[in-house]
């Protein structure tokens, strides 16, 4: 399928409402909210966590998809619950909390390596909610799967037996900024189609206010609330090895193409190689990875962007010679035809006086990452070349 025929298709698609006659069943799930796998951490046994994540888009019936993906022994979930949150602690909104179930069952066991989904869950929940995701597991030994560096206060009640289907949450007393064993959440409702941010630490929100979801995403989710936008975003992440968590082609499929409702892939990842890659000199190994990257997700008919990689003159890694790749891997960016269409990031944020360096108003102080201004400025070259 040609660039301009896939195009046109994935727009129809996106215009295309749900008939209103249709039963919930029959509605296509969408991705609404994602995080990556990016690594393990110690497990709490006997603990509830309630997760908070912040939906793109809303929908009358969801489902999670509860994740051992990096866990080596078997993982049992003793209670997982949703629910809509109220304020800004780990209280539920009274009467809607629900009880996810896998197969009917209010317990499962989530193999090592493997994701898994709960059944449809009955909840009406609006666009740009925070949904309370809270998994209760009895005995797990470690090592819990995790996205580290959430930017986003969630809670634990460590003594939770019972404590998961609590809507008072005077038991969560713990915080901790990281979610535990959750991967994605899917919504039935008015959308139509995902979009799936594939990243690094610029697209896992690194810089940006801590509970506030400014991350680029979150911001291009408010301009577009009739997609789903899935943030795949992970800090240390690379394109050509691994780094934190498996490198970008390794983890394409499981984080972005094999996603609920996904038509549009967004592709900010390469910095890390440039800065600590055996091949960091090499640009064409950059291209190959970005043609393959783009193969694949033409082969499932998605329209694929890539974000030219910003300056970050300052940071302690930026050398000239380094310097001398991000230049040359933003011309192939640029031109090389791989991609669909170009966000410019590099000429969105850099500063005009110096161009090896961000805008000082983009930037929260490492040189590297993006303050909320600078994730602004991103979602909005990316929203103006996605459709």
């Amino acid at each position: 399928m040609g660039g301009a025929v896939r195009f046109l298709a994935v727009l129809l698609l996106l215009l295309t409402p749900a008939p209103a006659w249709a039963a919930a069943g029959d509605q296509p799930w969408t991705g609404t909210w994602e995080a990556a796998p990016s690594g393990t951490a110690p497990a709490l046994p006997g603990a509830a966590i309630r997760n908070v994540v912040h939906l793109s888009v809303g929908g009358h019936e969801l489902r999670v998809r509860v994740t051992n993906r990096l866990g080596t022994t078997p993982l049992h979930l003793g209670a997982v619950t949703v629910a809509l949150r109220q304020g800004q602690g780990p209280d539920a909104v009274p009467g809607t909390l629900r009880t996810a179930t896998f197969r009917r069952a209010t317990s499962a066991t989530v193999p090592p390596g493997r994701d898994l989904l709960t059944d449809p869950v009955r909840l009406t929940v609006p666009a740009a909610a925070d949904l309370l995701v809270t998994v209760l597991t009895p005995d797990d030994s470690g090592p819990a799967t995790q996205h580290g560096t959430a930017l986003q206060t969630s809670w634990v009640a460590l003594v939770g037996a019972g404590h998961a289907a609590d809507e008072d949450g005077s038991a969560y007393r713990t915080p901790i900024s990281n979610w535990y064993y959750v991967a994605g959440v899917d919504v039935r409702g008015v959308a139509t189609a995902s979009v799936v941010a594939f990243g690094d630490s610029l697209t896992d929100g690194h810089g940006s206010t801590h509970d506030a979801n400014h991350r680029w995403p979150d911001l291009l989710a408010e301009r577009h609330r009739r997609l789903g936008v899935l943030n795949a975003g992970i800090g240390g992440n690379r394109l050509l090895r691994d780094g934190t968590g498996p490198g970008a082609l390794a983890r394409l499929d499981v984080d972005a193409l094999d996603r609920a409702g996904v038509r549009f892939l967004v592709v900010f990842e390469g910095v890390n190689d440039i800065n600590g890659s055996p091949t960091a000199d090499d640009v064409s190994a950059y291209a190959d990875a970005y043609r393959t990257l783009v193969a694949r997700a033409h082969a499932r008919h998605l329209r694929v962007v890539g974000v030219t990689l910003t300056p970050y003159g300052g940071y302690p890694a930026h050398t000239a010679a380094r310097e001398k790749v991000r230049q040359g891997v933003n011309e192939f960016i640029r031109t090389g035809g791989a991609f669909d269409a170009v966000c410019d990031a590099d000429a969105a944020l850099r500063d005009p006086a110096d161009p090896v360096r961000l805008l000082p108003r983009y930037d929260p102080g490492d040189h590297l990452h993006f303050d909320d201004d600078g994730m602004r400025a991103v979602a909005d070259c990316v929203s103006r070349v996605l459709l």
